[in-house]
Parts: structure tokens; sequence; C-alpha cells
């Protein structure tokens, strides 16, 4: 068992349901999505893209592209939190909320594909 691949395994798994477990519920409803979840899919969706940083191969490139999609798309679900919770005058509206999701919706559908391609290189590395 490749040690290596258990924990990048981990990771890309857990950032996907972390993202998966913010995004389920009501769009406009904040009360049912937690800024510390969505903050914890951020920390995670960035250690993935770090951990995806030391393959040179074509997989490891759209590997990359993955994170990289689903770190930006976090990334502007907490500008839109932070800006709607300190800036905006309406607070955590229908609005703000259902932009905050669908940017989480966004990143999760890179995780989503990111963990597609993880199971495709490992159902390929065991038939060599």
């Amino acid at each position: 068992m490749n040690l290596e691949k258990v924990v990048f395994g981990f990771f890309v798994l857990l950032a996907a349901t972390l993202n998966f477990g913010f995004f389920i519920g009501d769009m406009t409803d904040a009360r049912v999505h937690n800024v510390y979840e969505l903050y914890a899919a951020v920390a995670v969706s960035l250690i993935v893209t770090v951990l995806k940083f030391g393959d040179r191969t074509q997989m490891g490139a759209i590997h990359l592209a993955t994170s990289l999609v689903a770190d930006l798309q976090l990334i502007a679900a907490v500008v839109v939190w932070v800006y709607a919770d300190q800036v905006s005058t309406h607070g955590h509206d229908a609005a703000a909320m259902s932009s905050v999701v669908s940017l989480s919706g966004g990143a999760l559908l890179a995780n989503l594909v990111s963990v597609i391609l993880l199971i495709t290189e490992t159902v390929s590395y065991r038939r060599r």
C-alpha cells in the first residue's frame, strides 16, 4: 500500500464531502449552511492543491486544474459570505446565500470530477 496515495485520496474525498455538506440544503437559508464548514472546505481544498503540485503526468495536470477551480470557487464563496456579513446592509439575504451556495456547487462539481479522475486512475493502475 502506498501511503502517499492513501493520504492523497483521503484529502480529495474529504474536500468533496465537506463541500457537499455545505452545499446541501435550501439555497436561500443561511441557517442550514454552516460558515465553519465552508472554511473547512476551503482549507482542505487548499491542502489538496498543494498535494497535487508534485505530479508531472497529464492526469496530474487535470487533477491540479480541478483543484484550482474548486479553490477559486470556494474562495469566491467566502468573499461573498464575508461581504454579506460585514459590509452589506442587507446581511445574509436570499440573494447573497444563493450566490454563496451556487459558488460552492461549482466547487462541488470540480471536486466530483477530481474524485472521478481518482477512481479512473485507480482502476487503470490495477489493470497493469
